[in-house]
């Protein structure tokens, strides 16, 4: 720890930090990556898919669907549009089937926006497979502990996944599955050391099954990492950016609340941003295990424990700086 905190003050006091990240990625093989995500009740959401793209583009990242852990008619279109952008057309979608799952839109009309605006093959959300079949599918063809999970959604889809029953993709059940390929869990979810966050609120049945249950390490991107770390307002100032989603979605949902004049809360970039380029240099962690009351979290130390959560050592405005970039990046650009 004493040695990683050197190396920090040394990249922060002589400008290298940037350097230092690109360097690490570099050196290893894209990260296969499964984005579950909420896409729509806020639109942090697009920022994350724009910075999935970014980063498999820069042979960082292997993105291996984008899975919508709500059932909302425009999240897979939202989805298709932003595949179709960043030149990824065929990119897996999925979306929850179930009568009582969640379906949220958005209060800014932002995915009204982009249908009406983009090209996308997907009309309505129905047309999509189911999240769990798609998963179950994805899963057993990859490689044993290669597959990174980020969900920045309700853990809706993950909880299903894990109660799923042997198939004709598996003959292993859902939590079995997952242990013998799942690399680990990135959880945008909870507030810590302790708080109520929308996350493991909405669908805090599906919390707590999957944070009680789940099999691989999990890491957890609390609401306070992503509350500081502002995002928005170079994009959309940005000139040279014409005809993208990504910019019009923020145009239109920061105009809609005073609060997001000047950017928007970051919750969901940040657990992209550490799933595919590690932890360092922009945290540290707690180790231990959540404890979900309703849609209350605690938290319990552990040394040995298999979660860990989030805690800043970077300067948040250097991290917005580095998930601006990532969010102007351009389809086909490096």
């Amino acid at each position: 720890m004493q040695k990683n905190f050197l190396l920090l003050v040394v990249l922060l006091s002589t400008g290298f930090y940037g350097a230092f990240v690109q360097a690490q990625s570099k050196s290893q093989k894209p990260v296969p990556i499964i984005l579950d995500t909420d896409i729509g009740p806020d639109y942090d959401d697009v920022g994350a898919v724009a910075v999935l793209h970014a980063l498999a583009d820069k042979g960082e990242a292997k993105p291996l669907a984008i899975i919508a852990s709500n059932k909302n008619k425009l999240v897979a279109p939202t989805i298709n549009i932003l595949n179709i952008y960043f030149g990824r057309p065929d990119l897996p979608v999925g979306a929850p089937k179930g009568e009582h799952d969640p379906d949220h839109g958005a209060v800014q009309q932002w995915p009204e926006l982009l249908v009406s605006k983009y090209p996308h093959t997907i009309k309505s959300t129905d047309e999509v497979p189911d999240a769990v079949e798609l998963y179950r599918k994805l899963l057993a063809a990859q490689p044993d502990k290669s597959v990174t999970i980020v969900t920045v959604g309700f853990l809706t889809n993950l909880a299903n996944l894990l109660h799923s029953q042997p198939d004709q993709y598996s003959k292993l059940d859902g939590k079995a599955l997952i242990a013998k390929k799942v690399k680990q869990l990135v959880s945008m979810a909870g507030k810590f050391p302790e708080g109520r966050e929308y996350n493991v609120l909405i669908d805090s049945i599906a919390s707590e099954k999957v944070f009680t249950n789940w099999p691989t390490p999990v890491l957890f991107s609390g609401f306070e990492i992503g509350e500081k770390v502002i995002t928005g307002k170079e994009l959309i100032n940005n000139a040279a950016i014409q005809n993208s989603p990504v910019k019009d979605a923020y145009a239109k949902a920061m105009l809609h609340y005073e609060s997001d004049r000047n950017g928007r809360n970051s919750w969901d970039q940040t657990a992209v941003l550490v799933a595919v380029r590690g932890i360092a240099p922009y945290y540290t962690t707690q180790r231990g295990q959540i404890v979900l009351k309703g849609g209350n979290n605690e938290w319990k130390n552990d040394t040995n424990g298999r979660q860990s959560y989030l805690i800043a050592i970077l300067p948040p405005e250097k991290v917005s700086a580095e998930i601006e970039a990532l969010m102007m990046h351009q389809p086909g650009t490096k």
